[in-house]
């Protein structure tokens, strides 16, 4: 199977979870319900793990960021999140740029 940015971009849409800020801490925690975070992580600062790993730029394009996925890879919760090949592969293709997309909120008929 060959892995495209296609593939790669789903693999983010599918990661599990929400990250939060801890201000006491000045670090992210991951928790897999909105409702498991703490009174040190303020609700504002809560956003879903697969949201976490995009960046807005200009013009309504996102940019998937190496950092925040590696920051995720390093708390070794992988299955738990979801963190899959093709996002394993974007990590360590560090000689190609950041996959910027423009993102599109699909709701289905159900």
């Amino acid at each position: 199977m060959s892995i495209t940015s296609s593939s790669i971009c789903a693999a983010a849409d599918q990661l599990q979870g929400f990250v939060g800020f801890n201000r006491k801490t000045s670090a992210y925690i991951v928790r897999f319900s909105e409702d498991a975070f703490g009174m040190d992580i303020p609700d504002d600062s809560i956003t879903p793990t697969h949201e976490f790993v995009w960046q807005a730029l200009t013009g309504g394009v996102m940019q998937l960021k190496r950092e925040r996925l590696q920051m995720l890879l390093d708390l070794h919760l992988d299955d738990r999140i979801n963190i899959t090949e093709p996002l394993r592969v974007y990590l360590s293709r560090e000689d190609l740029p950041e996959i910027s997309a423009q993102r599109h909120i699909c709701k289905s008929n159900g």
